[in-house]
């Protein structure tokens, strides 16, 4: 079983590396581009049966800073 784990800031949380982001595509010519996020994305291989609870206990103690991230847990058989 695989599950996913998305990340991101949460928003109002300063984020230089999507402003970095949003520079350099903008820089490049890629006019139109808005607001520009970054963020991280975790896969997990578990064992089948696993509950999304437990993953979200993984990501609250570890994967994410539940203080200045949000994320969102999808699980795949």
């Amino acid at each position: 079983m695989k599950a996913t784990v998305r990340i991101m800031l949460k928003k109002g949380v300063l984020d230089p590396q999507g402003k970095a982001i949003g520079g350099a595509l903008h820089g490049l010519g890629f006019e139109g581009v808005g607001e520009v996020r970054q963020g991280k994305v975790i896969e997990l291989d578990v064992p089948d049966g696993t509950e999304e609870g437990r993953i979200r206990d993984m990501c609250e103690k570890l994967l994410a800073n539940p203080v200045i991230e949000d994320y969102k847990v999808e699980l795949e058989p």
